[in-house]
């Protein structure tokens, strides 16, 4: 009983983990680099990169905001302040449009210098980190909802793997400490164990949190139980904020921004703004949004003030002191994404998801080696076997060469380019593309040795390309201090050096197997003479 229980929990962890583990290698591979999204972004836009840190209040710079707004754009129909942070030094304004009938309203998005309140020149369009955050759930070019689903089952393979994988571990704690390198499949288990157990409570955690974003759709029965209208009622009463209000007609030429926000500081005084947002600014339907910055609390969802525009009374509040249950709901989210303002915990969770894309990584290469060594010497391989070693090769390499891709598109495409932010994640689609194309036609270790000197070049080459297109480098970050952009140099080397090693050790192993192989040919042509 007891074999056949851990026989069975085997082959589970062996299918669930193999069905999907090349989505879940992308789910956490773009959820990895998403927990710097803001630095990326900030990277992505060379023009902010002299910012200096703000030294005015934020009731000052949400003044200049809304004076601006409302020079540049009196007759939107939303106003959207984002006061500057460590990781955003700008002051971001942006203003919304009504378009015609059944079209989306056009966002048109400013910065401004925080210190001179002036716009800033040189701004490209991109998507920055956003990108990466928006694919490791929904998947881009893909329906939104489909793709929700699909990183749900997904998730869920996910956590059954892990669970199952605990099971029949019947020395977890041991294989902490072991591995045995040139020992073929025992090392790729080995490396496989090593990543699952180091980071296991970060892989449950992460996996877990994932599937509690999108619970409401998993499940929405509670919901469609408490509210008459379903989600939709339970998301007006959870989110307030995102209710739309609708234009009375009326013209306002001065909206009561004073006696809001004279409000707002006597009552909070200690509390930082995160966001300012102005919903019908020249009508009298007008509301003033204010959200707190939740700073190194673990919450997902900011507090939230509403005033009359007309008045300046307030309206409503959500989230001032939640509940627990949502303080839990939150915090689980929170968590997951890792929106924690330390930068070392940043840290943390980023080398806990590089060893989640190990885990995942080390268990679809060890199938098929296994299945590759019980091959007779006179069987061919089947089509299961190389359309598994085709998707490894290509995603676990592929990936890496097309998030390079991606941020070369950033350096070296006009600025002046329609659509720029999206022929950048265009860039990175055919990237990924052309290796999968080229792994199906190398399957065997040439391609992942060819891969991994392309890796390393184009990593290595990342810095100077950088230098060359901005007139910045590792030498000038270190020099002023700026060390998130220091960061990104000196990653972009680290992960060459990581594939060089990789690429070099192949070689040496190739070059191993080759002369065996010579010598089993001269040994058998001696025996037949």
């Amino acid at each position: 009983m007891k074999e056949s229980f851990f026989r069975s929990m085997t082959w589970l962890h062996t299918w669930v983990g193999l069905l999907l583990c090349w989505l879940l290698f992308l789910i956490f591979f773009a959820g990895t680099i998403s927990f710097f999204r803001h630095e990326i972004s900030l990277w992505n836009q060379p023009a902010v990169h002299n910012i200096e840190h703000n030294k005015q209040q934020q009731h000052s710079l949400i003044e200049s905001g809304l004076e601006y707004l409302n020079t540049a754009a009196p007759e939107a129909n939303r106003w959207w302040i984002g006061l500057p942070s460590s990781r955003q030094p700008e002051l971001q304004v942006s203003h919304r449009h009504s378009q015609e009938e059944g079209k989306r309203d056009k966002w048109l998005d400013e910065r401004l210098d925080p210190n001179t309140l002036l716009p800033i020149e040189g701004l490209v369009e991109t998507k920055g980190g956003n990108f990466f955050y928006r694919l490791h759930f929904d998947l881009h070019y893909m329906d939104r909802k489909l793709a929700r689903w699909l990183v749900c089952f997904a998730s869920l393979f996910m956590l059954i793997a892990l669970i199952s994988g605990i099971v029949i571990h019947k020395r977890i704690f041991k294989d902490l400490f072991q591995f045995r390198p040139q020992k073929g499949v025992r090392a790729w288990l080995d490396a496989h164990n090593l990543s699952s157990v180091l980071a296991l409570p970060f892989h449950l955690m992460i996996t877990y949190t994932g599937l509690i974003t999108l619970i409401f759709m998993l499940f929405p029965n509670p919901a469609e139980t408490l509210y008459g209208d379903g989600l939709k009622g339970f998301r007006a009463d959870f989110y307030p904020e995102r209710q739309r209000i609708e234009a009375s007609g009326k013209k306002l030429n001065e909206p009561a921004f004073e006696t809001a926000f004279a409000h707002f500081y006597r009552n909070w005084p200690e509390q930082k703004i995160k966001r300012v947002i102005v919903d019908h600014p020249s009508n009298t339907a007008v509301n003033i949004k204010i959200y707190g910055d939740n700073g190194t609390l673990i919450r997902d969802e900011y507090p939230y003030w509403q005033y009359s525009g007309t008045t300046g009374e307030l309206l409503q509040t959500a989230r001032l002191d939640p509940s627990n249950a949502e303080m839990l709901y939150g915090g689980m989210i929170a968590v997951h994404s890792g929106r924690i303002a330390h930068p070392g915990l940043r840290w943390l969770y980023f080398i806990c998801g590089i060893a989640g894309c190990i885990m995942i990584a080390s268990g679809c290469i060890m199938w098929a080696k296994r299945i590759r060594e019980r091959l007779k010497p006179t069987q061919t391989a089947s089509f299961g076997l190389k359309l598994v070693e085709t998707l490894n090769i290509a995603t676990i390499m592929g990936l890496p060469l097309a998030t390079s891709g991606f941020f070369y598109a950033n350096r070296l495409l006009p600025s002046e380019m329609v659509a720029r932010a999206d022929k950048e994640v265009l860039v990175f689609f055919v990237v990924w593309l052309a290796t999968a194309l080229f792994t199906s036609l190398f399957r065997d270790k040439r391609a992942w040795q060819w891969l991994a000197y392309g890796n390393a070049a184009v990593w290595l080459l990342l810095p100077v390309c950088n230098a060359l297109t901005t007139g910045s480098n590792l030498i000038t970050y270190i020099q002023e201090g700026n060390w998130i952009l220091a960061s990104f140099d000196l990653a972009f080397i680290a992960t060459a050096l990581m594939f060089y090693m990789q690429a070099k050790k192949l070689a040496e192993k190739a070059t191993a197997n080759k002369n065996v192989s010579n010598k089993r040919t001269q040994v058998t042509a001696e025996q037949r003479a």
